[in-house]
């Protein structure tokens, strides 16, 4: 079939639509079954990657349709809206079809110099953690990008001021001791709400976060043999809560990770559907498996670690990218001091 076959380009506006076969990658391929002339026929849509013209792209933000906002939270906010034109009403006036929507948007704004890294392309590297460089050089950056004031949106959600209308499941009110479980302590609470990143609508995309109340928890590092009555506990909520509001889907159908390393530096769990296309995010060597964590920790502790023993004292493998900060001020710097030690002996 050559390109830009007139009489091929013809067949398509002629299908006649009976029925939705499949919806893959997210939702963003889907198979039709229909008829062409009365011969049965499939089409498979899938949404082309967007052109990289500059004036294309500066077009876009003001063309868009039917921009309805999602949320909104400290400097983040997120969207759905339609690129095509609005429909219109009985009396011909142009209205907005939210039913339409064909695009989710994050805006991060003001944005800072690491959002503007992160989102930006970059080369990677596979790096390999010891409980002696997360003690001496990972730790203490942690430390320091906790106290740079980044955590204000995780706050915002757990005092209630924001997002509380999407919270699906809360342990307790905000400030107030728990009641789904007398026996729980406070420090242990936890909710669960939809993951800004998911258009809430899609559910083979489904993409929940899990953020836990206690401060003291900074990345699974912190986890430990101890914390693991409260891990099962959380691990079950979750999946509880997912399949009550979302009753198609089965507890078979939800897997739960944490990032290793994490983009912020507050304890948090993410709960997707397992259609879920594995891109970066759930990579190896970035997300691991919340069940994985457990059975880790299940399996620790001599005599004399006991209930103490913990993540902290396993190796860590996963990529960085050469912009981050991570390698720019740790792993770039020891690798360059492990290569002159090399040339040296």
């Amino acid at each position: 079939m050559s390109e830009g076959n007139p009489d091929a380009e013809a067949l398509v506006p002629r299908f006649k639509f009976e029925e939705l076969l499949n919806q893959d990658q997210a939702g963003r391929r889907s198979s039709l079954r229909g008829t062409i002339d009365g011969q049965p026929a499939l089409l498979i849509l899938e949404r082309a990657p967007f052109p990289t013209s500059p004036d294309y792209l500066a077009s876009i933000p003001a063309t868009l349709q039917a921009i309805k906002n999602l949320g909104a939270n400290d400097i983040y906010h997120w969207y759905l809206a339609h690129s095509g034109t609005t429909t219109s009403n009985n009396n011909n006036a142009a209205t907005a079809d939210h039913s339409l929507a064909d695009l989710k948007i994050n805006l991060i704004y003001p944005c800072t110099d690491k959002h503007i890294k992160k989102y930006s392309k970059q080369g990677l590297r596979f790096v390999t953690e010891t409980p002696e460089i997360y003690l001496s050089h990972v730790r203490p950056y942690m430390e320091r990008q906790r106290a740079a004031g980044r955590l204000n949106w995780v706050y915002n959600i757990l005092s209630g001021e924001k997002e509380a209308e999407d919270v699906i499941y809360r342990t307790s009110p905000p400030g107030a001791p728990p009641l789904n479980d007398s026996s729980q302590d406070e420090d242990e609470n936890f909710l669960l709400l939809p993951d800004l990143n998911w258009d809430r609508r899609t559910i083979p995309a489904l993409h929940l976060l899990g953020l836990v109340s206690r401060r003291d928890l900074w990345s699974l590092r912190d986890l430990r043999r101890r914390h693991l009555p409260w891990l099962r506990h959380m691990r079950d909520k979750f999946l509880d809560a997912t399949t009550q509001v979302y009753p198609d889907i089965d507890r078979d159908q939800i897997k739960l990770y944490l990032h290793y390393q994490p983009t912020y530096y507050h304890l948090h769990v993410h709960v997707v559907h397992v259609a879920l296309e594995a891109g970066a995010t759930q990579a190896v060597g970035k997300a691991v498996g919340l069940e994985a964590v457990i059975a880790q920790l299940e399996g620790m502790g001599g005599r004399e670690e006991g209930e103490e023993a913990g993540m902290d004292s396993v190796t860590m493998c996963y990529t960085l990218g050469e912009e981050s900060e991570l390698w720019r001020e740790v792993f770039g710097p020891l690798k360059q001091t492990t290569s002159t030690d090399a040339r040296s002996r």
